[in-house]
């Protein structure tokens, strides 16, 4: 016995294509990957916006890559190095914050400028959370290849309030500093 044996096509256009809502899912995740992957491909800034971990008002934030000397911290940390170069983003949004960041270090890394200072502000008014923007900016730096190193500012250029940054030398400077120890050994 043949279990099709009484099964007819159906008449009409046999062609059509039935999805089911599995597949509609399928497709719908797809569009969205592609959407994610164009719109990574479109913005070069690969900072998130992610969840962050809140820091209070008043931390220091510190951080250095392995590699950094003792002493080239310790001299950021206490603000001995010219500041070459200046972002504020005081009452910023958290958006406006990751862009105007990202394109302050890359603008200063292309201008050879290595000691930075960076005005996040304390957000202790800032309401539910405080420190918003700080803590960000925290996550942020820790993410560019080119942050050797960052500490909370000396009073005097804002404490808690701001921070230090140093920044690799650009591929540039190091061909020339090498290029001046080069001709410095020649001389001898």
């Amino acid at each position: 016995m043949s279990l099709m044996g009484d099964v007819k096509p159906l008449k009409g256009n046999n062609d059509k294509i039935i999805t089911t809502k599995a597949q509609i899912d399928a497709d719908k995740a797809k569009a969205r990957r592609e959407a994610a992957e164009a719109r990574s491909k479109a913005d070069p800034n690969f900072l998130t916006i992610e969840q962050v971990e809140l820091v209070d008002p008043d931390d220091l934030l510190e951080y250095k890559k392995d590699g950094v000397q003792d002493g080239v911290y310790k001299n950021l940390r206490l603000g001995k190095y010219d500041i070459h170069s200046v972002l504020n983003l005081h009452g910023l949004s958290v958006t406006e914050a990751r862009q105007k960041l990202f394109q302050f270090i890359e603008d200063c890394q292309q201008a050879d400028l290595r000691s930075l200072l960076i005005q996040h502000g304390k957000g202790v008014k800032n309401q539910p959370h405080q420190a918003v923007i700080k803590s960000y900016v925290n996550k942020w730096l820790r993410q560019f290849e080119q942050v050797l190193a960052f500490h909370s500012a000396q009073a005097f250029h804002g404490g808690s309030g701001a921070v230090y940054v140093l920044l690799k030398k650009s591929e540039k400077a190091r061909m020339q500093n090498k290029e001046r120890h080069q001709k410095r050994g020649a001389n001898r």
